[in-house]
């Protein structure tokens, strides 16, 4: 039996992974913060599909974190078949007023933690030639981010470092997936602090569950980029034709308070 390893995995996409990746009869690393909500799906998740799941409490944004959940996986003498970085978070608000620590935490997160395990579980896959990775990116990748401009930037490194380590790894039998959905009901509009905008206020967003099917299936068939959503798919392959300057004003705009 195969085994995912999904960071973020307590709430959201990430919990919804689980369970999908669990239905399909594959064993799990589960990581995050909350041990309590992963002992909770360990729990669920093992009594109904009969599969073996690992909880390792981590706070991913701390720089030792990867390499510590790396070294249990290793003295566990478990195979990383799928790899999952979806763990992050954004935060809202012009920069010049934003939390510094908070940004840093964002990026360690949302970039470096991603880089690190991804590296660290690469060796093993390549040693195996095979193997999934799938970086949860954002329809944010595809342009700059007025108010919330650190989240923006990290997702859009999200973007390209995947589809260039897709092509360097694909004769290596491993593929790459940047999987990037728009507004999701997950929660992380509430930790942004972002529900009151208006990408988002009154809409009706797609749950957890759907991105995390789209994104398990775009995995499986090796999709270097899979943009949950008509719209979205229109919008982040549309932003191209337009002077970079629009684009960002535009993405202001659409941020804005609702009133």
């Amino acid at each position: 039996m195969k085994t995912a390893l999904i960071t973020g995995a307590s709430s959201g996409i990430g919990l919804e992974l689980a369970r999908v990746f669990a239905s399909n009869h594959t064993n799990l690393v589960l990581v995050a913060r909350n041990l309590t909500r992963l002992d909770q799906l360990k729990i669920e998740l093992e009594k109904k599909y009969k599969i073996k799941v690992l909880n390792i409490e981590k706070d991913l944004s701390k720089r030792e974190a990867p390499f510590e959940v790396f070294t249990e996986v290793q003295n566990q003498k478990i195979h990383i078949d799928f790899l999952v970085n979806n763990a992050g978070f954004g935060d809202f608000g012009p920069f010049y007023q934003t939390n510094l620590d908070k940004e840093l935490a964002m990026i360690d997160l949302n970039i470096t933690a991603l880089t690190q395990l991804t590296k660290f579980f690469l060796k093993e896959m390549i040693k195996h030639k095979s193997g999934r990775i799938m970086n949860v990116a954002s329809t944010a990748s595809f342009q700059p981010g007025p108010n919330m401009a650190i989240y923006f930037a990290t997702k859009s490194y999200v973007l390209s470092f995947s589809e260039a380590i897709n092509v360097e790894l694909r004769k290596h039998g491993i593929t790459v997936t940047a999987l990037c959905p728009g507004p999701t009901e997950s929660g992380f509009q509430l930790a942004a602090g972002i529900e009151e905008s208006k990408l988002v206020k009154d809409k009706k967003l797609p749950s957890s569950m759907e991105v995390a099917m789209y994104g398990y299936k775009a995995m499986i068939k090796g999709k270097s980029v899979a943009i949950h959503g008509f719209m979205n798919r229109l919008m982040a392959n549309s932003v191209r034709f337009f002077p970079r300057d629009f684009v960002a004003n535009l993405t202001a705009k659409i941020q804005e308070k609702a009133e």
